[in-house]
């Protein structure tokens, strides 16, 4: 097994359906900037998803690009984290799943910039800029809608404790990880974890938000291709025009 393509594709495949999630609440945001933004946000994850998944298949080999492993690959294939394919559910679970997401995204490409991989230091250096502006932007909700009426804080909090359990995963390293780590292509888990916890605890205090306990249960399992019922559903509407017309192009 070659640990770089499957590390890759990881990368791409939490891009691409957190992008796909966001894309569908397009002309349903609360207002019309943040209708706006949310897209924008999709459209950055899209584009980071071109460049894992193109630099993925050139790895490999066999002739797949981009498309052919996004949308003719099955649930099972996907090695995207569980917390990227949780329903967007109301505002404050849609922004309480991006702000974990953006945490921990910002603070891995941060990461990568010192990966020993040239290929992926360039596409690090490139998505970071789009992952400080999304983290900014998502922490600074999170504030907004903790520190707002007591509607909107019991919103969120609900959401914090409902979707926590799925951060875990994201420095829960396996052989593929721990490979890159001793290649010195990726950062280890420790450090990634102690920053993501030091950021989300400094804005749920800012958001009198109540932090959930670092020792919770953690989901596992999307890395290695177990996934909940939300990814089937998801790629079911994503890969329909391939899968209905193969071959099909604009």
């Amino acid at each position: 097994m070659n640990e770089k393509f499957e590390y890759l594709l990881r990368q791409g495949y939490n891009a691409l359906i957190l992008s796909q999630q966001l894309s569908r609440l397009c002309g349903k945001g609360p207002a019309l900037e943040e209708d706006m933004a949310l897209t924008n946000v999709a459209l950055d994850l899209l584009g980071q998803t071109r460049m894992w998944l193109t630099y993925a298949g050139e790895l490999e080999g066999r002739g797949r690009d981009e498309d052919r492993l996004a949308f003719l690959r099955d649930a099972h294939e996907y090695r995207n984290v569980q917390l990227v394919e949780q329903p967007n559910g109301s505002y404050a679970d849609t922004m309480m799943r991006q702000f974990f997401f953006d945490t921990w995204h910002y603070f891995l490409m941060q990461g990568l910039l010192k990966s020993s991989d040239p290929r992926i230091a360039d596409i690090a250096g490139k998505a970071v800029k789009e992952a400080t502006y999304h983290l900014r932007r998502s922490g600074d909700l999170v504030v907004r809608l903790g520190d707002g009426t007591d509607l909107s804080h019991a919103r969120m909090q609900a959401a914090a404790d409902d979707l926590w359990t799925y951060t875990g995963e994201l420095f829960l390293y396996d052989d593929i990880d721990n490979a890159m780590v001793a290649q010195r292509a990726a950062p280890a888990a420790e450090g990634l974890r102690a920053a993501f916890l030091e950021h989300v605890g400094e804005i749920f205090a800012e958001a009198t938000l109540a932090m959930p306990s670092p020792d919770a249960y953690m989901q596992r399992g999307g890395k290695q291709g177990r996934h909940t019922e939300h990814l089937g559903y998801i790629l079911a509407e994503m890969q329909f025009l391939q899968r209905a017309y193969p071959g099909v192009e604009w």
